[in-house]
């Protein structure tokens, strides 16, 4: 991904470098929000996170909501990236699919589980409260969904799933397991725990 670069002449405050790695300053922005969350994280925290003055951040982001958003299509942006990668090199839907679940238990367990999923706790915590916000979960949530239905229509037409599964009931089925894996990761499961969820859910598709 193009690192994007914001320069001192947008970014006035005294002593900052001309230029900073606008791809670092939201990793740090996703790193905090998802640990702390959205109501609890302070400006303080931002500053301490993505190494910027209060007086950059706003005039790059305009305040912290504009971090928030721009760190959730950070976040997502990453994960889909970080899907395609490990799924491009699978032959069958199956396989496919039992990649997907087993990305979701890798990041649902130990310290990262513990650090949640910016997208569920959007969905439990802000969405109600903002509606850019509820367009973006329903949006990621959305590309997952669909992301399941081609790959449980890729199995049934490979062979590799039974053609009794109801591909779009099954979609949201899975949908709802995958997110729950980053509810019940915030209990700190082990890696173990969480990929035997994972291979068990296999048996959902014949």
């Amino acid at each position: 991904m193009a690192t994007k670069q914001i320069s001192s002449s947008t970014l006035r405050s005294s002593g900052r470098p001309r230029e900073f790695d606008m791809d670092a300053v939201l990793d740090g922005a996703v790193r905090v929000f998802r640990e702390r969350g959205f109501h609890a994280t302070t400006v303080t925290d931002l500053n301490e996170a993505t190494g910027l003055t209060a007086g950059s951040l706003y005039k790059a982001f305009g305040d912290k909501r504009g971090v928030f958003l721009a760190a959730f299509e950070r976040y997502t942006s990453q994960r889909n990236t970080e899907l395609r990668r490990r799924m491009d090199a699978l032959q069958s839907g199956r396989d496919k699919i039992r990649e997907l679940l087993r990305f979701y238990a890798e990041v649902s367990c130990g310290s990262e589980g513990r650090r949640g999923c910016l997208v569920v706790a959007s969905a439990t915590a802000l969405a109600i409260f903002d509606d850019e916000i509820v367009k973006r979960v329903e949006a990621a949530m959305r590309r997952t969904e669909d992301l399941l239905c081609r790959l449980l229509q890729e199995g049934q037409k490979d062979g590799s799933i039974s053609s009794a599964v109801n591909i779009p009931a099954m979609a949201r089925c899975l949908l709802a397991l995958l997110q729950g894996f980053r509810v019940v990761g915030k209990s700190g499961r082990t890696r173990g725990d969480m990929l035997a969820a994972a291979d068990e859910a296999l048996r959902l598709l014949g």
